[in-house]
């Protein structure tokens, strides 16, 4: 994720697009980039199935300090609430002991998550296969890890639903995958 002046100005004044019946791409960062999430999966898995929101996730991607999916709320103004709801019930049963700042504790924050997230409303097909094959390279792009031996992704059930080789995007693909950097 961009950091800086310009990044945290523009994030400041920052308004999200509510177009009903889209689907999104969201990413959701822990703070400092913390890597807590693998080894609190249950803990995130429930979170993500239990907000109380009504919502499908169809591709997701976790990796040990963010989290990227796509994901199709009931009603789209609902989208803020339910990563707020994540990451709320995900703060709350995480059992760590922060150096919360004082501007931290000021908003009732833990010190587990960054501050926003990122969204990008689905603008057609084509963007959709585009972010479904990004949340799927993620495990190769940052870790050298083929998607099929990534456990914590939804590219099996994309494979098992014929959308997918098993072996795509393997470690002689990696470097002829263009346009899939979307961070």
């Amino acid at each position: 994720m961009p950091t800086g002046l310009w990044y945290d100005n523009y994030m400041s004044n920052y308004i999200r697009q509510y177009i009903p019946n889209s689907t999104v791409f969201i990413t959701i960062i822990t703070y400092n980039r913390q890597k807590i999430l693998l080894e609190n999966i249950s803990l995130l898995r429930k979170c993500l199935l239990n907000a109380p929101y009504n919502y499908k996730i169809f591709a997701c991607v976790v990796l040990p300090e963010h989290i990227h999916f796509l994901i199709k709320p009931a009603n789209i103004k609902d989208l803020s609430k339910i990563i707020s709801s994540i990451k709320y019930s995900f703060s709350k049963e995480l059992d760590k002991n922060n150096n919360i700042s004082e501007s931290k504790a000021k908003k009732r924050e833990k010190g587990i998550w960054h501050r926003r997230f990122y969204d990008h409303v689905i603008r057609d097909e084509n963007d959709l296969n585009k972010h479904i094959d990004y949340i799927h390279y993620n495990p190769m792009k940052h870790y050298n890890i083929a998607p099929k031996d990534w456990e914590y992704s939804s590219f099996k059930k994309f494979v098992k639903r014929g959308f997918y080789d098993e072996n795509w995007c393997n470690y002689d693909d990696k470097n002829k995958i263009k346009n899939l950097d979307l961070d």
